[in-house]
């Protein structure tokens, strides 16, 4: 097992950084949907089933890359940093996709 440099506070700030991203995104795909299912927010019939159905792939994707980066001696932000990145891709796509359906003005 190979052991990379000493992590530095840059590092640790790049992953609360990515991991802060996620959570904003996350957030604000969270109430997209939740104003869709009010009648405030313009998305598809099939969003309530695509909601459940992107999880388990992302989620795979994520603990598969966060113990291949484990396995490989990778640093504690590397594997966060790689754990996030499938996630990430999910909740930035959502969001960019719902953002811009915007409002139900009728």
């Amino acid at each position: 097992m190979k052991r990379t440099t000493m992590v530095t506070p840059f590092d640790l700030w790049g992953a609360s950084l990515q991991m802060g991203y996620l959570l904003a995104e996350a957030q604000s795909v969270i109430a997209m949907r939740l104003w869709g299912m009010a009648g405030v927010w313009n998305v598809t019939a099939s969003e309530r089933t695509r909601m459940v159905d992107e999880k388990p792939a992302a989620l795979t994707q994520s603990a598969m890359n966060a113990a291949f980066a484990a396995m490989r001696g990778e640093r504690p932000d590397q594997i966060v940093t790689s754990a996030i990145r499938p996630l990430r891709a999910k909740t930035r796509s959502n969001a960019r996709r719902l953002a811009k359906r915007g409002l139900k003005l009728k």
